[in-house]
């Protein structure tokens, strides 16, 4: 678990990278999300929406960032998480995500840190978000 006093602004979090994405993971996430948009997992459709092939889920590539989040730090201790979804991720890209402290600061006898979250694939940035947490 972070010590405040280990965090400085610029330090970045451990990095975690997935594994290639499938269509059998496309169609877990659906199952479980309940999410069933086309655009995921029928090829057909993806091709008469203009694209190459399906695309995942952009909250399967957020829920990839969080859990890099969690790897680094305890749920409990996550004040607030959001982000914004700037390009797509396709079959068999792998994501990457990262983040840093944007910033340090004293609240209430607790420190409490702004991280700046990323999630790339080898073609895009994919997302940017951000996360408040209290490092002790």
């Amino acid at each position: 678990m972070p010590k405040a006093a280990d965090w400085n602004i610029g330090d970045e979090l451990p990095v975690m990278k997935t594994e290639p994405l499938t269509r059998h993971a496309l169609a877990l996430y659906c199952g479980a999300s309940g999410d069933h948009n086309p655009i995921h997992v029928d090829y057909d459709y993806a091709k008469e929406a203009g694209l190459d092939d399906v695309i995942a889920h952009g909250m399967l590539s957020m829920g990839y960032l969080g859990k890099m989040l969690t790897n680094w730090i305890p749920q409990k201790q996550i004040r607030s998480y959001q982000a914004r979804f700037t390009a797509m991720t396709h079959i068999g890209e792998t994501v990457c995500c990262s983040g840093r402290i944007a910033n340090k600061w004293e609240e209430g006898g607790k420190w409490m840190a702004k991280i700046e979250l990323f999630a790339d694939t080898p073609q895009a940035q994919t997302i940017i978000g951000e996360a408040e947490v209290f490092l002790n």
